[in-house]
C-alpha cells in the first residue's frame, strides 16, 4: 500500500470513530504513520474536545517535524484557544527556529500554565543551526531574557521548565557564546539560594552541576544541594517519566493513571 493509500484508511479512521475512545486509538494509528499527508487530519484533531486525541496528535507533528511547522504557524491566527495551546506544544516538540516569537510570546503571556512550561522548554531546544550565525546569537540571547524573566513566574513548574531551558540552551551556546554562558550561570546560582521551592533550587543546582562539567568552569560560589533538595529533583523526573510512560499505554480517562500516581506520590513523601 502507497503512503497515500495509507494515510487516507487512517483519515478515514479517524473521520469515522464514533467514540471518545475509538477516536484516541484512531489518532493514535495516524500519527504512528508519521506521514506527512495527515498533517491536515493532525491538526483538525487539536480543536476537538479530547484531551487524549490532542496529545496522540502532538506526538504525531513533533515525530512529522518540518513539514507541519507552517500549517501549524497558520492554525495560531486562529480563535479557538485550546487548537492555539495545542499547537504551541508541538511547536515547541519541533523546535524549527521559524516558531522562536510564538514561543516567546507564549513562555511569557499565555494564562495557562501548561503552555508556559512546554514554551519554556521549548525555548531551550531551538534548531539554532537552521538560522544565520549572527542572527542566532541575537535570539539566543533574547531567548536567554525570556528564560530568565520566568525565574519570577508564580508558577513552579513553570520555573522548574525556564531552568531545563536555561540548561539547554547554555549547552548549545558554550563554544560560540561563551558570556551568555557566564550569565545563565551566574542566574542559576542565585536561583540555588533564592527560590522558596526546594524542587526549583535542586533543579538549578543539577544544571549548575552538568554545565560546569561540561566546559570546565566554576562559579565564585559552589552550590550545595541537600538531601531532600536533590530526592525533590529526583523525584520530579521520575513523576515525568511515569506520566510519560502512562500516556503511551493507558487510554484518556482510565483511573490507574490517578491510581498509580497516587502510589508514586505516597513512595515519594515517604522518602523525604
Amino acid at each position: 500500500m502507497s503512503n497515500a493509500a495509507l494515510a487516507q484508511t487512517l483519515i478515514r479512521a479517524v473521520d469515522e470513530a464514533d467514540s471518545a475512545t475509538r477516536l484516541v486509538q484512531a489518532v493514535q494509528q495516524l500519527a504512528n504513520a508519521r506521514l506527512v499527508e495527515t498533517i491536515p487530519t493532525l491538526i483538525a484533531t487539536l480543536r476537538y474536545n479530547n484531551p487524549g486525541a490532542a496529545v496522540a496528535a502532538v506526538d504525531g507533528l513533533i515525530a512529522i517535524g518540518k513539514p507541519a511547522v507552517q500549517p501549524l504557524l497558520d492554525l495560531l491566527d486562529g480563535h479557538n484557544y485550546t487548537a492555539r495551546a495545542w499547537a504551541i506544544r508541538a511547536m515547541a516538540g519541533i523546535g524549527d527556529a521559524r516558531g522562536l516569537d510564538v514561543l516567546m510570546a507564549a513562555a511569557q503571556h499565555d494564562f495557562a500554565l501548561s503552555v508556559r512550561r512546554a514554551a519554556a522548554r521549548g525555548l531551550g531546544t531551538v534548531h539554532w543551526e537552521e538560522l544565520e550565525v549572527e542572527q542566532a546569537k541575537v535570539a539566543q540571547v533574547n531567548v536567554c531574557n525570556v528564560l530568565m524573566g520566568l525565574g519570577q513566574d508564580p508558577e513552579w513548574v513553570v520555573r522548574y521548565a525556564a531552568i531545563a531551558g536555561l540548561q539547554a540552551l547554555a549547552q548549545a551556546t558554550i563554544e560560540t557564546q561563551p558570556a551568555l554562558v557566564s550569565t545563565i550561570l551566574t542566574h542559576l546560582q542565585q536561583l540555588t539560594n533564592t527560590d522558596p521551592d526546594a524542587g526549583i533550587r535542586s533543579r538549578a543546582t543539577r544544571a549548575l552541576q552538568v554545565l560546569q562539567t561540561l566546559h570546565g568552569c566554576q562559579s565564585e560560589e559552589q552550590p550545595t544541594v541537600t538531601t531532600v533538595e536533590m530526592n525533590w529533583w529526583l523525584t520530579l523526573e521520575k513523576l515525568y517519566d511515569r506520566k510519560f510512560q502512562e500516556r503511551m499505554t493507558l487510554p484518556e480517562g482510565d483511573p490507574r493513571r490517578y491510581q498509580d500516581l497516587a502510589v508514586a506520590l505516597t513512595e515519594a513523601v515517604k522518602s523525604l
